[in-house]
């Protein structure tokens, strides 16, 4: 494969830029699809919803986990790629994430203090609030608090 310089891809994609469309900085082909949300007149990589559960319950169930973070996928619209998680011992805490084609979901399980920390991080035509009904009914949860951030922002 040839090796290019700087200045030649700059000149590359200025030059496919031209031809093709330009959305912001990024170069968009007329075939190629944008997974940038728009929403209320903002245009936006996605939304990230940092949730925190307290007083939650059965967060050291490893099999309970899985089922609420597939669940909570699916409510969202979401593709799920990957879902990985790890049990601990000897306290018996759960981490984990669930890989999406849109991003991701991850948990961190305190079972001993009753709290899970969670990061949803979603793109595209997905609906990331829906996944808090989902947790919250599977955790039991007391008490929740949500924080949303739109990352990306242009």
């Amino acid at each position: 494969m040839p090796r290019h310089s700087l200045a030649q891809m700059d000149a590359e994609a200025k030059a496919e830029a031209g031809a093709e469309g330009r959305t912001g900085s990024r170069v968009v082909r007329a075939d190629q699809r944008d997974y940038f949300v728009e929403r209320n007149g903002m245009r936006y990589a996605g939304s990230h919803l940092i949730i925190d559960l307290w007083d939650a319950r059965h967060l050291d169930d490893v099999g309970l986990v899985e089922v609420a973070l597939r669940r909570a996928v699916r409510a969202a619209g979401a593709s799920l790629l990957h879902l990985h998680l790890h049990e601990f011992t000897p306290n018996g805490g759960v981490s984990g994430v669930a890989v999406l084609a849109e991003s991701h979901i991850s948990i961190h399980t305190w079972p001993e203090r009753g709290y899970a920390a969670i990061d949803v991080f979603m793109c595209g035509a997905t609906e990331p609030h829906k996944v808090v009904p989902i947790l919250k009914h599977a955790f039991e949860a007391g008490r929740i608090a949500i924080c949303e951030q739109m990352r990306g922002v242009l």
